[in-house]
């Protein structure tokens, strides 16, 4: 009875993760001859935008990953873009000459924006998007709150793009920064599903395998907050700093509460690869070919070498 139940769980979790995505900044895809070489081909890979990039880059990476048998998803930041004109002409070459029909569409992490657009929903109300074909988009959300966006304006957010999508029959999903612990994602989706009337698929961020100061650098920038205590925890043990961590716990909670729970939001995982692409993606992959069995408890391992 004990191995017909274990056999159940990995294969709960080789399904949960059978379509996680990845990403890569353009500064970080430069430095990579061939994704082939580090990624399965189709994979879902988004390419980041940062404020105060250059656009074209991410055109270029999008390209890129495109000829080598990816499946590039790129990153639009409302309050970076100059205008509906430049919006427009980079949505028309995306897709007419990369084939592009998904795009992340996120508020931004400028104060003052560059352009005519101070959020989201302004962006998708050009239209602009069903004019290029691109009818699946993704939507920024957050599970622990936002240090920008006061609570009620975040769900205001999401009933405006619940109802978007519904009136545009446009494939929207919404898509988070990285958390540490399952307890806040499953309590944020409950929420909602049953106070905000959401209907939209979550793909929930997780952290790839990175050391815990990496983690706490990054989670700290992101302003990630109640399960950063996971760290800070393990951070009080100075030997353990730079002892790689894994999110195997996150991972499996998580394939648990989707198994038990059909009514949970959250449809797949996106991997932040905070750590590096390489070793993120092997993780990856071992998980999804059943060759990593998932800690039940956290921890570290000693599979991965240090950063």
């Amino acid at each position: 009875m004990t191995e017909v139940r274990a056999m159940n769980e990995v294969d709960q979790i080789i399904d949960f993760m059978s379509s996680c995505s990845l990403e890569v900044t353009p500064n970080g895809a430069a430095k990579i001859d061939d994704f082939r070489d580090l990624l399965r081909e189709g994979q879902t890979v988004y390419v980041t935008f940062l404020p105060g990039s250059d656009f074209a880059d991410t055109v270029t990476t999008v390209k890129k990953l495109k000829a080598q048998g990816m499946r590039p998803v790129p990153h639009l930041a409302a309050r970076s873009i100059p205008s509906k004109a430049f919006l427009e002409e980079n949505l028309k070459m995306l897709h007419g000459e990369c084939r592009i029909d998904e795009a992340l569409l996120i508020g931004g992490g400028v104060d003052n924006p560059v352009g005519e657009f101070t959020e989201s929903m302004q962006v998708l109300r050009t239209g602009l998007f069903q004019k290029y074909g691109i009818s699946r988009i993704g939507v920024a959300g957050h599970p622990e709150g936002s240090p920008d966006i006061p609570p009620e304006e975040c769900d205001r957010a999401i009933r405006e793009k619940n109802a978007f999508a519904k009136e545009n029959g446009l494939s929207m999903y919404i898509a988070t920064q990285f958390c540490f612990e399952a307890e806040p994602i499953v309590e944020w989706d409950r929420h909602l599903r049953e106070e905000v009337g959401n209907e939209l698929p979550i793909h929930i961020g997780i952290p790839g395998l990175a050391t815990i100061k990496t983690l706490l650098k990054h989670a700290q920038q992101c302003g990630i907050g109640n399960s950063m205590r996971v760290l800070t925890r393990q951070a009080a043990n100075i030997t353990k700093l730079m002892t790689v961590r894994e999110p195997d716990k996150l991972v499996r909670d998580l394939a648990m509460e989707r198994a038990r729970n059909p009514e949970f939001g959250v449809r797949q995982c996106h991997l932040y690869p905070l750590g590096g692409l390489k070793k993120s993606a092997a993780w990856l992959h071992g998980v999804q070919d059943g060759k990593i069995q998932l800690q039940r408890k956290g921890g570290f391992s000693t599979e991965y070498s240090v950063e």
